[in-house]
């Protein structure tokens, strides 16, 4: 079993010093400095530049040596060549956790190979773990010590509820998108790590920490190369058993595979093997990134997913039969419903209703019907379900402002978890998202992605329960496997 390392100087460092450190925006050194103080870094800063002078407001010194004592990490942002001999005076320094971002070593020809194997040697001799090089960096968006370290153009959103989002990532440019699309979609992002060479630290180093830590409620991966897959897999196993691991695999086609072979040395996979794989280790495999991020919204709200009995509560009735296909199609169990809950809604709803599951309240439904519907629902059936999957279509001649205000009322003291999708053209869309999403109610634009989330929540169930009482054989091909 391998050492776990403690990478708490690489996610919460009380002290820093950045080796390249510049004010200039467009260089790396500058955009590190940038985002350091962006993400409100509380620690002790010490930039490096030959130049000295003041950087962003901290004095900065003229080499590694002339730091008055060391810092927990050095973040190295020099060009390529100039690299060795930093990391060598950072150790002399006594500085033993160092963060590299610029490439030119493994992936950069035979010097690279070269300046990689050096590298290495120099971190054996002197004790050094590294993450990088040629990566984006880390964020960490702790309340309690906010912290990053990264060139990455924007910060996510981070989270205040202890069910903050972790997503680490063997493309730096895929780690840019989800941070973008968590802060148009307000995901619980936390922590991003953009992996690179991973020289010492790989996906499963950054899984392992960020997996014990209190304030990350799942953890999001895209991998297209493992390492040491039956570490990978002890660790997504621990991790898994109490907290939801999602990844996307890249390269499960022969083109995408020959690909990932080119960027991260990626042995090809067949889509079979991948699931095998991802099933012993207890991991929630996704197939697209579309889903990932669905998996992030559905996660960020229910990290300890939801079991796999859903209730359809739709006002039309072609939003409901796509949704209920889909939930099927998901492994959702849409069971009859209780004949309690039936009698009270045969009784108080329209003759032409549907009294099934989905229910059709049909289309000129107001706050009254879905109201008691809900509360039946509430009353008679919180036994029978794991969660609601509510359908609001807005026709013309209905205010769907007061249907919000008193579903987000019931919704936030509901005894089941509740998903809401709304269709059709919506004038008071961002109000409506709101209000519900204060209630802590997913919103959805479309009612098959809103279904596809809650089959990913209740597939963590699943695998949770599968993954701790079963074992399994090797099954995916890592490099070493050629």
């Amino acid at each position: 079993m391998a050492t776990r390392r403690d990478l708490s100087p690489f996610f919460a460092p009380d002290s820093i010093a950045i080796v390249g450190a510049g004010e200039r925006a467009t260089s790396s050194g500058g955009a590190v400095m940038q985002m350091l103080r962006q993400a409100g870094y509380g620690g002790r800063v010490v930039p490096v530049n030959p130049k000295g002078g003041t950087i962003f407001g901290y004095e900065s010194v003229t080499s590694i040596g002339a730091m008055d004592q060391p810092v927990d990490l050095a973040v190295i942002v020099i060009r390529p060549d100039a690299i060795l001999e930093a990391v060598g005076e950072a150790a002399d320094r006594g500085i033993r956790n160092l963060l590299i971002l610029p490439g030119g070593f493994a992936e950069a020809g035979p010097s690279g190979v070269a300046r990689n194997d050096a590298l290495l040697k120099i971190a054996a001799e002197r004790n050094l773990t590294i993450a990088g090089p040629n990566c984006a960096g880390l964020i960490h968006l702790d309340p309690a010590k906010r912290f990053a370290a990264t060139f990455l153009r924007d910060l996510p959103p981070g989270s205040r509820a202890g069910n903050g989002l972790a997503f680490v990532s063997q493309s730096g440019a895929l780690a840019e998108e989800f941070i973008d699309k968590a802060n148009a979609r307000n995901l619980p992002l936390m922590s991003v790590v953009s992996v690179g060479n991973a020289i010492h630290l790989g996906v499963e180093d950054y899984l392992d920490w960020l997996g014990d830590r209190p304030e990350i409620g799942a953890a999001l991966l895209y991998v297209e190369s493992i390492e040491d897959h039956e570490r990978f897999r002890e660790v997504a196993r621990r991790v898994s058993a109490k907290k939801p691991v999602i990844a996307l695999f890249g390269g499960r086609t022969e083109i995408g595979g020959r690909a990932a072979a080119a960027h991260t040395g990626a042995v090809a996979n067949t889509d079979a093997a991948i699931d095998a794989f991802c099933t012993s280790c207890g991991i929630v495999r996704v197939e697209s990134l579309r889903r990932l991020l669905l998996a992030a919204k559905a996660f960020g709200r229910f990290p300890q997913g939801l079991g796999r009995r859903a209730l359809i509560l739709s006002n039309s009735g072609g939003p409901g039969v796509l949704c209920a296909d889909r939930a099927v199609l998901e492994g959702l169990d849409l069971a009859a419903l209780p004949i309690a809950m039936a009698d009270v809604l045969r009784q108080q709803l329209p003759a032409e209703a549907s009294v099934a599951n989905p229910i059709d309240l049909l289309a000129d439904a107001r706050e009254d019907r879905f109201g008691l519907t809900f509360e039946a629902a509430m009353d008679h059936a919180s036994q029978a379900y794991d969660m609601v999957l509510m359908i609001h279509v807005v026709p013309f001649m209905v205010d769907a402002g007061p249907v919000i205000e008193r579903m987000a009322g019931l919704a936030a003291g509901a005894r089941l978890p509740v998903m809401h999708s709304m269709m059709g053209t919506l004038p008071g869309k961002a109000g409506w998202f709101a209000t519900m999403e204060r209630a802590g109610v997913p919103m959805f634009n479309d009612v098959e992605e809103m279904a596809e989330a809650a089959g990913l929540l209740a597939r963590h169930r699943a695998l949770r329960s599968a993954a701790s009482a079963a074992s399994f054989p090797v099954t995916f091909r890592d490099r070493r496997a050629g």
